[in-house]
């Protein structure tokens, strides 16, 4: 199914035509303390070889507002139709399910972009082209934020050059193997780059109650169980940038670091409930739930030691969710206990 192009009448005091079209809908889920980070983002979509059919900017309650971003962008390219919803503030999921309920009819396709990513100018191009034949779901290359080699490049469990081109002249590729484990094992997927057939999908959401962690995991994840139509983009379409990010700088001891990873531990334990794993996948499931739990212990571990606070509200819930935590203990101790023992051995030994 060829998705047709369009090209917008000019908007008033614009004499510039407006770039061809394709019935596109981009969801950005937006809280920043920093003004500017939206007017970049929003800039790249300014800046695409081809328009979206519309922008839906939701504003999760940003302590700084969404319409004064939106504002100095449109006053650069009238020609982008951007919406802004605002909601109270309820995380990225809860934010990219708004803009999922408001998609307009017309629109086939949704492309995800977070507030603080960046497009390379081709993205859309290569993703109309791409799903155009009846593909599913696209995804692309990208760099994460301070680095110099790409995420395919980084990755020993994806190659890009596995999976055959389409034709036409576009730099994509279509998809071969189980992207279930693909996901599962080693995944690839950034949500900004991401742009899926909407209307095939139109029920699913993004799972709320995980809040901050592992909610667009999950929606890939489940998007894999029912299409194995996927392309993707072999080069790097898409930047990410700093901006609000609740697990930045999470070590050991750090204000966010529990809160990491009771979401990281609520996604594990949520895994085999959601999806049916083979034998492979359970055992990577309970070793990353044993390297979980054995690091939630060291964390308040390390808290106790150096006099930090301990959140007693969240370490109760967590302890509800996960009552297995206690049993790992012993093992912790004797795991700390001999961590010390080994640099004393070594230097009597010297």
């Amino acid at each position: 199914m060829n998705t047709p192009l369009s090209t917008s009448s000019s908007s008033a005091g614009s004499t510039a035509a407006a770039p061809a079209s394709a019935a596109i809908a981009v969801v950005i889920p937006y809280f920043q303390r920093q003004e500017g980070v939206l007017q970049k983002a929003l800039a790249s979509i300014g800046g695409q070889q081809l328009y979206p059919a519309e922008v839906i900017v939701v504003d999760d309650s940003s302590p700084v507002p969404a319409r004064g971003e939106v504002e100095a962008v449109q006053r650069r390219w009238p020609h982008l139709n951007i919406r802004v919803i605002e909601q109270p503030n309820g995380g990225p999921a809860a934010a990219r399910n708004k803009g999922l309920d408001s998609v307009s009819p017309q629109c086939d396709y949704v492309a995800f972009l977070d507030s603080d990513d960046e497009w390379h100018d081709t993205h859309l191009l290569h993703a109309n082209a791409a799903l155009a034949p009846g593909n599913d779901f696209y995804f692309s290359d990208f760099f994460r934020l301070g680095q110099s080699n790409t995420v395919f490049e980084q990755s020993t469990a994806f190659r890009k050059d596995a999976h055959p081109v389409l034709p036409g002249g576009f730099p994509v590729a279509q998809y071969q193997g189980d992207m279930t484990e693909q996901i599962l094992g080693a995944n690839v997927i950034g949500t900004s780059t991401v742009v899926y057939r909407f209307r095939k999908f139109a029920n699913q959401r993004f799972r709320e109650e995980f809040v901050y962690a592992g909610e667009d995991f999950l929606f890939w994840l489940t998007l894999s169980t029912l299409t194995k139509s996927y392309v993707f983009g072999t080069t790097a379409e898409v930047t990410y940038g700093r901006g609000v990010n609740i697990y930045a700088g999470s070590g050991w001891g750090t204000e966010k670091s529990m809160d990491r990873l009771h979401y990281e531990t609520k996604l594990e334990l949520a895994l085999p409930r959601l999806f049916r794993l083979n034998a492979e996948q359970r055992g990577r499931n309970r070793a990353k739930l044993r390297f979980l739990r054995q690091t939630m212990l060291k964390d308040i571990v390390h808290r106790l030691a150096h006099r930090k606070t301990i959140n007693a509200p969240l370490l109760r819930r967590h302890l509800a969710m996960d009552p297995l935590l206690p049993l790992y203990v012993p093992s912790v101790a004797w795991q700390m206990v001999a961590g010390r023992l080994r640099p004393q051995a070594a230097a009597r030994k010297e």
